[in-house]
């Protein structure tokens, strides 16, 4: 089983620092966040880094947060179509993608059609991801229209911001992302949604949580998810995908604090999914930085 690292856990680093990272630290490959930075919207530049640092892509993870709605157009249809595309051009096996905003009522009518038929037409498996309830103001903050929502129950109002719900089980793919931090913000069972998921679950987002009201993705261990059980559960399901480290480090205040971090997250993959526990020394790769939205 394949361990990989999300560029988007290197924040506020950039996607080659991620790339550097995995290479130094000994994951297996590279789950590629397209957002603000050019560099992640770059097929050319990214098969730089792969070829540089010989770290494959493993996932393409869609521009489809609240921070990267503008990233490839504002057409959330044509973009996940051109995720698909870049995943087929890094030779990446699979896209993650979020459910539809509930505001993207076009999107959201067509979003399963689309989905089975990108599926059909490529070998790359659209995993579709389990989110979580927002606040009505936490997401009037980020930019979202939510007046109707606060209409309805005030600015606390904890609402589904996705269509028809953070649960992708709820409609049915063929393919599921587990993010095991949206879980503990969702106050959701990973193991049962995991079954619920069946033999369509195809990648994991390996993290923690606590139950906070936002995405909190801690080092898995340090939450109160059942990481270590979810993994046995793959190990023992004979699970093919790929699990990725998509964890925060944006408070590591040192590069050599963001290693201890990822290698943590490394060495806790490698014990609980059946590999090595052992990781190669290394030295915290040299500071770089990403643009911010």
């Amino acid at each position: 089983m394949l361990v990989g690292l999300s560029t988007a856990s290197v924040y506020p680093q950039n996607a080659e620092a991620a790339f550097r990272y995995a290479a130094e630290l000994g994951y297996d490959g590279i789950e590629l966040m397209v957002w603000a930075e050019p560099a992640s919207q770059s097929i050319a530049t990214v098969q730089a880094y792969a070829h540089k640092y010989g770290v494959p892509v493993l996932a393409v993870h869609a521009p489809c947060l609240l921070i990267s709605q503008r990233v490839w157009g504002a057409d959330p249809a044509a973009k996940l179509v051109r995720s698909v595309h870049t995943a087929e051009a890094l030779g990446a096996d699979t896209v993650v993608v979020h459910p539809p905003f509930r505001w993207q009522r076009r999107y959201a009518e067509n979003f399963a059609d689309q989905v089975g038929e990108l599926e059909e037409a490529s070998p790359v498996r659209v995993a579709v991801e389990n989110m979580f309830p927002m606040r009505a103001d936490t997401l009037f903050r980020r930019g979202a229209d939510v007046k109707r929502l606060e209409k309805r129950g005030g600015p606390g109002l904890a609402v589904t911001a996705f269509s028809p719900s953070f649960d992708p089980t709820d409609t049915g793919f063929r393919h599921y992302t587990l993010d095991l931090s949206h879980t503990a913000t969702a106050g959701a069972d990973p193991l049962a949604l995991a079954a619920r998921m069946g033999n369509g679950l195809a990648h994991l987002h390996l993290a923690d949580g606590r139950g906070a009201a936002h995405d909190e993705h801690l080092i898995p261990g340090e939450g109160a998810q059942p990481c270590a059980e979810v993994c046995a559960m793959l190990v023992r399901t004979g699970f093919t995908g790929h699990a990725v480290a998509e964890i925060n480090t944006q408070n590591a205040r040192t590069a050599t604090e963001r290693v201890a971090m990822l290698r943590r997250t490394l060495e806790f993959a490698r014990t609980h999914l059946g590999g090595s526990a052992d990781t190669p020394p290394t030295e915290a790769p040299e500071h770089s930085h990403a643009g911010r939205d």
